[in-house]
């Protein structure tokens, strides 16, 4: 992306083209190896979304990779919520039964 910022006419055609391919490609990478939520995959798409704006004069295409990775982190930290939320009722749920239990155990001890 640098040598784009700074390079003229054909060179600048081509730095822009050749860093365009680079970031399809390591975005390609990055949405079939890495987590929506992971810093290296935040990183490419933030840096993707400033080469649309800056050096391709698409604040368009920039603003939908932005949207698109949002969206992308807001379904998964709902889904992280609603298993967490779930798991949370499930360990109360244990923990209220094994006092249950202990209770039990301590009355029946006493009534002895």
């Amino acid at each position: 992306m640098y040598l784009a910022e700074f390079k003229t006419r054909v060179e600048h055609k081509e730095a822009t083209e050749n860093t365009l391919l680079a970031y399809k490609s390591a975005r390609d990478i990055a949405l079939a190896e890495l987590a929506p939520t992971h810093s290296i995959r935040l990183g490419l798409a933030l840096n993707f979304s400033v080469f649309y704006y800056e050096i391709l004069n698409s604040p368009d295409r920039a603003c939908n990779l932005t949207k698109q990775v949002s969206l992308l982190n807001l379904n998964f930290l709902r889904d992280l919520n609603l298993n967490l939320t779930l798991l949370t009722t499930n360990l109360e749920e244990e923990s209220g039964d094994e006092i249950k239990e202990a209770e039990g155990k301590r009355e029946s001890s006493e009534q002895q």
